[in-house]
């Protein structure tokens, strides 16, 4: 009679385990499940290759930085100025028409009236 009771036991907790065990695969096959656990891959994937692609454009910054900085020493452009530069000149975009130098002197009238 212990040995009946003890192997109905045993197939019970067989039966409920591996019931257990169908239905979390079931879950996991479901489409939502499905979709939530590729769009969690993308988005892991995602911030990986993100990552990668910072590091990389750091490491250029820096590299281009330090060639530049090698290329400066090697044409003379760190090298202290001995002279001032001459200051910009500067023009003016519109001439100023009620200052004297620019006043026409001219006795043509531009008056078409005057003509006839």
């Amino acid at each position: 009679m212990f040995r009946r009771t003890f192997w109905f036991g045993t197939g019970v907790a067989a039966g409920v385990w591996a019931t257990t065990k169908v239905n979390r695969k079931l879950r996991q096959l479901t489409p939502e499940s499905l979709a939530a656990t590729a769009a969690n891959k993308a988005i892991d994937a995602g911030t990986r290759i993100k990552d990668r692609a910072v590091g990389f454009a750091l490491d250029v910054r820096d590299n281009m930085a330090q060639r530049e900085a090698e290329l400066d020493d090697a044409l003379g452009l760190n090298a202290p100025v001995d002279r001032e530069l001459p200051a910009p000149r500067r023009y003016t975009a519109i001439e100023n028409s009620n200052d004297p130098r620019y006043v026409d002197r001219t006795t043509y009238s531009y008056n078409r009236n005057e003509d006839h």
